[in-house]
C-alpha cells in the first residue's frame, strides 16, 4: 500500500537512470511522494528538470542548495521518508555505502535514513559479479538493507542474477508488497499474500467481439486494464487465477505466473469457457466488457457495398453473468461490474438482484478518468444488504485492492 508514502529515490550514475522516471511515475501513480537525491554523476545521464517536473519537488543533489549558506539537511530527508530507494545502485555507489564514504548528498542521507532502504544494482554484469561487488551487497544485506535483485522481481534471498537494474513495475511492486505486509503485521493481520492461499478465481476481462463478416465486428473500448490488475492482485493473494481473457490489444508484461489466460473471442466463446471453469472456482469476478447483441446471420466472405443502406439484425447472446448466478454453490462468491451512463445506482442494484451477485462493482461513464482504457477507476461497492461504499478516483491497481479486499470478507 503506497498511497500516502514518503519515499525517497536516490539517482546514481547509471545508463539506468532513465528508467527512474518510469519509477517515479508508478510511485506517483499509486498516491507515494517523491524527493529525488541525484549523485553528480547522475545528473549526466538524466537531467534534474525532469525529475523535478515529475516529482513537483527541486531535486537534492548538493549539500548547499545555494551561495547564501543554505543548505540540505540529509537528516530531515531520513526522518520524513517512509522508505528510500536506490534505484539505479552502481558498483561505486553499492561500495560507499557499504563502507559509509560520505562524499555526496545521496550517501549522507542514506547514513541518516531511519526508514527501510532497498537497493535495486544496476552495471554490467562482470561488475556486478565480481567478488568486490558481491560483498559489499552482502554486507548492506547484513545491515538490514533490502537488495532488489535483477532479474527476479522479489526481495533476494541470495545473490546470483545479473548485473541489468530489475524493471520498474518489479521495483515497485517489492515496495508495495513491504508496505503490505508491513500493515498486515501491524494490525494482527494475515499477510496479504496468504487471503486467497489455495483458491481458484475465475475472472473475466477484455471486450468480445461480434463477427459481422471476416473482417469486420461490433465490439467495444474495454482495454482489459482492471480484469489484468484484479488477476495481479488476486494472484499475489495465493489464488490461482483462470482468466478468461477477450482479444484485447495488449498484454501486460508483469502477469503473476499463478495466472492461466485462456482466450476468447466472442460472448458464446466467454460463456463456454466462463461456465466450464466456475464449478472449480471458489469466486468468480465478471470484469469483462461482454455484447449484448451479436449478429443472428455471420457472412462468411467480406460484404461488398451495396446500395446506401444496410441492416444487420441482432439477436441477444447468453447472458455470462445470470448463468452462473443459476449455477452458483453454498460457498461460491460471485461478483459483477456495471458500467453505467444513467441511473447508476438502480441499474447496478437491479442488476445485482437479477444475477444473484454477492456484490456489485459500479462505475460510470461520467466519472472523468473512469472506465474504459484509463489508467485509472472510480467505483461503489454495492453489497446485497444493499449497503454501498464508494472510493475516489484512484489508480486500478489499487481500486483491484478494494475490490479483492471485499472479496476476502465473503471466502
Amino acid at each position: 500500500m503506497l498511497q500516502g508514502k514518503k519515499i525517497v529515490l536516490g539517482i546514481t550514475g547509471s545508463i539506468a537512470a532513465y528508467k527512474s522516471c518510469l519509477i517515479i511515475r508508478q510511485l506517483i501513480k499509486q498516491g507515494a511522494e517523491v524527493q529525488v537525491v541525484i549523485t553528480p554523476a547522475g545528473k549526466e545521464f538524466i537531467t534534474p528538470i525532469t525529475l523535478s517536473a515529475l516529482t513537483s519537488k527541486p531535486v537534492v543533489s548538493e549539500f548547499f542548495a545555494q551561495r547564501d549558506g543554505t543548505w540540505h539537511s540529509h537528516v530531515a530527508l531520513g526522518l520524513w521518508a517512509d522508505a528510500m530507494l536506490i534505484a539505479p545502485a552502481t558498483a561505486s555507489t553499492i561500495g560507499k555505502m557499504a563502507h559509509g564514504v560520505a562524499d555526496n548528498m545521496l550517501i549522507t542521507t542514506y547514513l541518516s535514513m531511519k526508514a527501510p532502504v532497498f537497493i535495486a544494482p544496476a552495471m554490467d554484469l562482470d561488475m556486478y559479479a565480481h567478488p568486490s561487488t558481491q560483498q559489499n551487497l552482502k554486507t548492506l544485506q547484513s545491515y538490514g538493507n533490502h537488495i532488489i535483485e535483477p532479474g527476479t522481481g522479489f526481495l533476494a534471498s541470495h545473490l546470483e542474477g545479473k548485473g541489468r537494474m530489475e524493471e520498474p513495475d518489479q521495483i515497485v511492486k517489492v515496495l508495495d508488497e513491504y508496505f503490505d505486509a508491513q500493515e498486515a503485521a501491524e494490525q494482527g493481520k494475515t499477510p496479504v499474500s496468504d487471503h486467497l492461499a489455495g483458491k481458484t478465481v475465475l475472472i473475466t476481462a477484455g471486450p468480445t467481439y461480434e463477427r459481422i463478416d471476416p473482417v469486420r465486428f461490433i465490439g467495444n473500448y474495454s482495454s482489459g486494464k482492471m480484469g489484468f490488475a484484479i488477476a495481479n492482485e488476486c494472484a499475489r493473494r495465493g489464488a490461482k487465477v483462470e482468466l478468461v481473457l477477450g482479444p484485447v490489444a495488449y498484454i501486460p508484461s508483469d502477469l503473476h505466473p499463478d495466472i492461466h489466460i485462456v482466450n476468447v473471442e466472442s460472448a458464446a466463446e466467454m460463456y463456454v469457457a466462463a461456465t466450464g471453469l466456475f464449478p472449480q472456482s471458489q469466486a468468480a469476478i465478471l470484469c469483462a466488457a461482454v455484447a449484448d447483441f451479436t449478429p443472428k446471420e455471420k457472412a462468411a466472405s467480406k460484404i461488398k457495398r451495396k446500395g446506401d443502406d444496410m441492416v444487420i439484425t441482432l439477436q441477444p447472446t447468453q447472458d455470462i453473468a445470470a448463468s452462473l448466478g443459476r449455477m452458483k454453490q453454498e460457498g461460491q462468491v460471485l461478483v459483477g461490474f456495471a458500467l453505467e451512463t444513467d441511473n447508476e445506482q438502480s441499474n447496478a442494484a437491479h442488476k445485482l438482484e437479477k444475477k444473484n451477485l454477492d456484490f456489485i462493482v459500479l462505475n460510470s461513464l461520467r466519472d472523468k478518468g473512469a472506465g474504459f482504457r484509463h489508467d485509472t477507476n472510480k467505483i461503489t461497492i454495492i453489497r446485497r444488504d444493499q449497503s454501498q461504499t464508494p472510493f475516489p478516483l484512484k489508480a486500478k491497481t489499487e481500486v483491484a485492492k478494494d475490490i479483492v479486499n471485499e472479496l476476502g470478507k465473503l471466502l
